[in-house]
């Protein structure tokens, strides 16, 4: 049976090399499972391939949607498994990594019968928390369902506002949706996790940072600025980069922030796939 070798780990900490070196050494291509470097536009501040790097392994999933696109993990599952499909005629084995729990979910297990999306609520929603900022919209969703609130990463905005949109457009629980069996693949699934000791990959994340800045990640931004309100650019180094470029903070303090969220996010990554026992942990 064809085998999928899953590379997850936290930002940082080396998964693009480890996957080009399995990737050689298997002989088979690389699929991207990561919701932003799928995106056009947005190579430095989400730490894509670079062209060597895609040019020594065919990488899929790599800047191939407009930032401007609605792209959901469900469309992932879709066009994921339609390529798999494609390669397993060729490869026995295909390697695929990435960072963004939710679309390794959406592949491997297959997502919830979750209502269509409710795109007007989604704005409103979006806006409240541009203005009120996050909270507010935390403590409904503790009110109107306290499972997800409990279960769900209540510091990631597109999550909480995604949870009481299906809350609010159907009456019923988000959590309630979230019952369906996993769905079978028929392929073998194999997922691994890369780790570093926590003050090594924090010293990788401040290095990362700092030579995005080199590379450009300001004028990046600010490319990027017809699309701000866009999914794609609701993410760490996007967001605090608008706010130097809007003058709200100096240089010092946007590298500062964009340190200290990178760690944060890293830390949910790890929790969130700390609840699979069928990944097993490779230290680097």
């Amino acid at each position: 049976m064809s085998t999928l070798k899953v590379i997850l780990g936290p930002t940082a900490v080396g998964k693009t090399d480890y996957s080009i070196s399995l990737a050689l050494q298997l002989g088979c291509p690389v699929v991207s499972c990561d919701s932003r470097q799928i995106f056009k536009g947005m190579a430095i501040g989400t730490a894509q391939p670079t062209a060597e790097q895609l040019s020594t392994v065919r990488h899929y999933f790599i800047a191939c949607k407009n930032p401007d696109e609605h792209y959901t993990a469900g469309l992932y599952e879709i066009e994921a498994l339609r390529l798999l499909k494609v390669l397993f005629k060729e490869y026995e084995t295909v390697v695929m990594t990435g960072g963004s729990g939710l679309y390794v979910d959406a592949l491997c297990n297959g997502l919830d019968d979750f209502p269509p999306a409710n795109l007007e609520l989604r704005e409103q929603l979006t806006e409240r928390v541009r203005t009120e900022g996050l909270a507010p919209l935390r403590n409904d969703l503790r009110i109107l369902d306290p499972e997800s609130y409990a279960k769900i990463d209540i510091a990631n905005p597109q999550r909480v506002v995604r949870a009481l949109e299906v809350t609010l457009s159907t009456g019923r629980k988000f959590s309630d949706f979230k019952t369906s069996p996993a769905k079978k693949r028929d392929f073998e699934i194999e997922k691994y996790c890369l780790v570093r000791p926590r003050e090594e990959l924090y010293g990788r994340i401040d290095s990362r940072v700092d030579a995005m800045f080199e590379a450009g990640l300001v004028e990046e931004v600010g490319s990027l600025l017809p699309f701000r309100g866009m999914p794609a650019l609701n993410t760490v180094g996007y967001k605090e980069v608008f706010q130097y470029l809007d003058g709200d903070i100096d240089k010092k303090e946007v590298l500062r922030l964009i340190k200290r969220n990178t760690r944060h996010y890293a830390k949910r990554q790890l929790t969130y796939w700390a609840r699979d026992p069928q990944i097993k942990y490779i230290t680097l």
